[in-house]
């Protein structure tokens, strides 16, 4: 079994290393790359929410463009995000109480100096996966389920979830965890997680998944933020769906089936753009725009001295 290495390169000394395991798959459904263990069960984390949302959408969850494009976000907390959280919250005719997730600051630089220059407290509103707790709790009024409990993994909620997790991943759940947010957390294979992926964009219009797909490759900022990898990626590649997960996990399809999955090993977030770079210039997706995010700049006192990129054959 083929490794895939990244380098982190200091002063022309290799100081570190991370280990990938990738599957990337041509408009077929074919291999066209393939490193390490990726039948082995993985937890994708956030990059489970395109589908987590599918379930919500499935379930009557009313959402449309940015808004549904925020229902699958781990985002920045930047003003519109918030505000957008806010609106889904408000519409289901309830307030940043309800929500169930750890309370943040904003992750965006900007956004977190304002709030700290007006003296805001970390709040729930705040925390990346807000949209998506907001939008859970708009399903739950929907349905007349109860909002209080929306996180057990037992509730019709996270049962409905699951269902959809099982079915588009062509795999039974093995594993239930906790996520960082507190929602529950599947355990599929990478195998799976590219089977769903390719699943969204290949979908008919006007299909829950196909519309899922569309709101986050014409509003990527939402699902992200204004200066998020992921966002980039979908600006520079129009077609491509990308969410990105805790502990080093991207998941990516294009409109014509291409698609792939990514997992550094040891969870070090700076080592996976650069290897989802190098799967979609495998799978024959490039714009000049990648050259950026295919080998990271390191620096050392305040200066550039050296790279973190895919170790070179």
């Amino acid at each position: 079994m083929s490794e895939l290495i990244v380098e982190v390169v200091r002063s022309g000394f290799v100081e570190s290393v991370h280990r990938a395991r990738v599957l990337a798959v041509d408009a077929s459904g074919s291999p066209v790359m393939r490193h390490g263990e990726v039948d082995t069960l993985v937890s994708p984390r956030s990059s489970m929410k395109p589908l987590q949302a599918l379930g919500m959408v499935r379930s009557g969850l009313p959402l449309a463009d940015e808004l549904l494009a925020l229902a699958c976000a781990s985002h920045a907390g930047e003003d519109f995000h918030v505000e957008g959280a806010r609106k889904i919250l408000a519409e289901a005719g309830l307030d940043e109480s309800a929500l169930g997730c750890p309370e943040a600051l904003p992750e965006d630089t900007a956004a977190r100096h304002r709030a700290i220059r007006a003296h805001a407290e970390p709040a729930r509103v705040f925390m990346n996966c807000s949209g998506k707790h907001a939008s859970m709790l708009a399903t739950c009024v929907v349905n007349g389920w109860p909002v209080g409990t929306y996180l057990d993994p037992g509730h019709p909620l996270q049962r409905a979830i699951r269902t959809t997790v099982e079915e588009f991943t062509g795999e039974r759940v093995a594993a239930t965890g906790v996520d960082g947010c507190g929602a529950p957390l599947f355990f599929v294979s990478m195998v799976g997680v590219v089977r769903a992926f390719r699943r969204f964009t290949l979908a008919a219009e006007g299909t829950p998944e196909r519309r899922i797909a569309d709101a986050m490759r014409a509003h990527p900022e939402w699902t992200s933020g204004t200066a998020r990898p992921e966002a980039a990626l979908m600006r520079a590649l129009p077609g491509l769906m990308v969410k990105a997960g805790a502990e080093a996990f991207d998941a990516f399809a294009f409109a014509d089936g291409r698609a792939a999955a990514v997992k550094i090993e040891d969870g070090g977030s700076r080592a996976r753009v650069p290897v989802t770079v190098a799967a979609l210039r495998a799978l024959g997706l490039d714009a000049p725009e990648l050259d950026g995010f295919a080998v990271s700049p390191l620096l050392g006192g305040g200066r550039e001295v050296g790279e973190i990129r895919v170790r070179r054959p």
